[in-house]
């Protein structure tokens, strides 16, 4: 059957959009502000006066563990939930708090769930189509279409969404988020339901249409190599509370108390003491010129410390070896410590269980912290 002249165009729209990837971005990015917003759930405090200011096209990643407060301050953010107390504001404009509230189909949001909510009945250009009831058929089919090239589904337009593998009904639920050309969009958990190289795949292509699409955009997740990937910023919550704000090199190189250098990497723990600036421990003296003298906890990464020839660095034994793939993993002990330290190398050499060793650490992998601290 010959297309139609619409068609036909449309056609050319849809193959110019494969190879641009830049086409039908979102309308305008908008900045989303939260001012010392509190919710809770009966007795229980689900977000604690979280003040939180999310730049116009920003990717900003909310992480913490499983009942920090992330997925309710996605809800406020969307409409879904009312605050306790405080604002929260779109572009300066107040959506919710101080009596104003502004219903979320009027605050230029999408959002993409963790099960991504499609309708099982209706096709994936129906199910994109879903949110632009506001055009002419034609003109919504036509920027349904649009929204599934962006995202390299155009071709399976007309099946339906148990059709396809995790990943692509994922991607399906993003271009239907982005259809309305929202200034904000915001993601819960996407890519949770997915397996790991699944998951590395989807998530380059999601952030590479989030960038295109110029959109300010918020991601809940509980991984915090995901949050590092993705993120302009990250923003870890504890307990309902934000413990720290800021670029992902920031918080990993300089957490704001134990609990977020944990979240980000396994830690070798050791009680320590400061005196006159040094933190003492059986395997060395580590910098310490900022923190009061008294108790403390010194932790270094895994990778922080090396192996050497016996008789060089710290005396060792080991007590294990693991081969990880691209690593090794070696717990070795050493003289006055009650646990043994864990090493992931990428070459452990010819080491093996019961080798005397030395232990070479790196300062730079080195964090010291407070005793009792998070």
């Amino acid at each position: 059957m010959m297309a139609t002249r619409e068609e036909a165009v449309l056609a050319d729209e849809i193959e110019t959009l494969g190879m641009t990837r830049s086409r039908t971005p979102a309308a305008f990015a908008k900045g989303l502000s939260f001012e010392a917003v509190e919710l809770a759930y009966g007795d229980v405090a689900a977000v604690c006066r979280v003040s939180l200011a999310v730049e116009p096209g920003e990717v900003l990643c909310l992480l913490g563990q499983s009942g920090c407060g992330k997925t309710s301050l996605l809800r406020l953010a969307a409409g879904i939930e009312q605050p306790d107390a405080g604002r929260i504001l779109i572009d300066g404009e107040v959506v919710a708090g101080q009596g104003a509230f502004v219903p979320p189909e009027r605050r230029g949001v999408g959002l993409v769930f963790q099960d991504y909510a499609l309708f099982p009945h209706l096709t994936n250009l129906e199910n994109v189509m879903f949110g632009l009831n506001g055009l002419k058929r034609t003109e919504a089919m036509r920027e349904a279409r649009l929204a599934l090239a962006r995202v390299d589904l155009a071709d399976l337009a007309d099946v339906y969404p148990h059709e396809l593998s995790g990943g692509q009904q994922q991607r399906v639920a993003l271009a239907r988020a982005m259809a309305p050309r929202p200034g904000i969009l915001l993601l819960d958990e996407p890519f949770s339901g997915l397996d790991r190289r699944l998951r590395d795949q989807v998530r380059a292509d999601t952030l590479a249409v989030l960038r295109e699409a110029k959109a300010t955009v918020i991601i809940v997740t509980h991984d915090p190599e995901e949050a590092m990937r993705l993120a302009d910023r990250i923003a870890l919550l504890r307990k309902g509370q934000l413990v720290q704000l800021g670029a992902p090199a920031e918080l990993y190189r300089h957490p704001a108390d134990l609990g977020v250098a944990r979240f980000f990497c396994e830690l070798n723990e050791i009680e320590a003491r400061i005196v006159g600036g040094m933190a003492d421990t059986p395997i060395g003296r580590f910098a310490a010129p900022e923190l009061p003298e008294g108790p403390a906890i010194v932790a270094i990464r895994p990778q922080g410390i090396a192996l050497a020839p016996a008789g060089r660095g710290v005396p060792g034994r080991v007590l294990e070896r693991r081969f990880l793939g691209e690593l090794d993993l070696v717990e070795v002990i050493a003289d006055g410590l009650e646990r043994p330290l864990v090493l992931r190398l990428r070459d452990a050499g010819n080491v093996k269980k019961g080798d005397e060793t030395g232990l070479l650490v790196d300062p730079g992998e080195v964090l010291v912290f407070a005793a009792g601290g998070a």
